[in-house]
């Protein structure tokens, strides 16, 4: 099975900034639907943004509506997540994941290929 691997995460200071990326294993996910979900500690795993397979598509969850970008050039595996204005509440474990299918979607369901997350944490 294909793993996804997310990096860029650390410790930022409220008000700051960090870009997140997301690495496909094999390139044939250029094809896929990708979504960056969080969790912290003892909560539920939440979608955060999703983007579809040329990104012509976006999703976000209201909370990063305006802070967030997720961005991917048409036909590559990498998928971005640009975090701005950062919040104490935004601290998270954020995990990257691909669909089987070329859409977004805020459905954790049908998201099969997962990576292993980088830690996000923002001090106030």
């Amino acid at each position: 099975q294909v793993q996804l691997q997310a990096s860029g995460g650390g410790l930022v200071q409220a008000g700051g900034s960090l870009r997140l990326s997301c690495a496909a294993s094999r390139r044939t996910l250029s094809n896929n639907g990708v979504g960056w979900f969080r969790q912290a500690p003892g909560k539920e795993r939440e979608i955060v943004a999703a983007i579809n397979w040329d990104g012509g598509s976006t999703s976000y969850t209201d909370s990063v509506k305006g802070r967030f970008t997720i961005s991917r050039e048409k036909g590559k595996s990498t998928v971005y997540l640009q975090m701005d204005s950062l919040k104490p509440e935004d601290t998270a474990v954020y995990y990257c994941a691909a669909s089987r299918g070329a859409f977004a979607s805020t459905d954790i369901a049908t998201y099969t290929y997962w990576g292993q997350g980088t830690l996000v944490t923002v001090s106030s």
